[in-house]
């Protein structure tokens, strides 16, 4: 009986230690597809103080399907709106990863890449790997899909 109880509390003991020490990721609702991300205050503070170059992680809800730029590197580009109100501009080359197909306004898309400063829209760039492998890469998730 004593044995059961020190590997008890050896037990409970090692729980606690774990719970402070490791690392953890604050999950947040997703508020446009029901699911979890990720939180990421380095978006929201690239936007607030107008900064680029800014490797940021977010979700918005498409306001409006552009057409693809077709100019140098190709890249598809939609406006999403984030749960702050703003608008970001998506611009995701599709050279280096797969477009997403059936993008339609009204649909969630979570994000990883660079968030740059502009007097319009942010734009967020860099929603695919690097095939130089210098560069973190992005990615964009639709649907369950995700594109990279």
């Amino acid at each position: 009986m004593k044995k059961i109880l020190v590997i008890c509390l050896l037990g409970l003991a090692l729980l606690g230690y774990l719970d402070n020490n490791l690392p953890t990721t604050k999950i947040v609702k997703n508020a446009y597809a029901g699911d979890t991300v990720d939180s990421n205050s380095a978006l929201q503070n690239a936007i607030d103080n107008q900064q680029s170059n800014a490797q940021v992680t977010g979700v918005g809800e498409v306001i409006k399907v552009l057409a693809d730029d077709l100019k140098g590197s190709r890249h598809q580009r939609f406006i999403l709106k984030i749960a702050s109100g703003t608008t970001l501009l998506v611009a995701h080359n599709i050279d280096l990863a797969p477009r997403i197909n059936g993008l339609n306004v009204g649909d969630s898309v979570e994000f990883h890449g660079v968030y740059e400063f502009n007097n319009k829209v942010g734009v967020i760039h860099w929603t695919h790997h690097d095939p130089r492998g210098q560069h973190p890469g992005g990615w964009l998730k639709h649907n369950g899909n995700v594109y990279q």
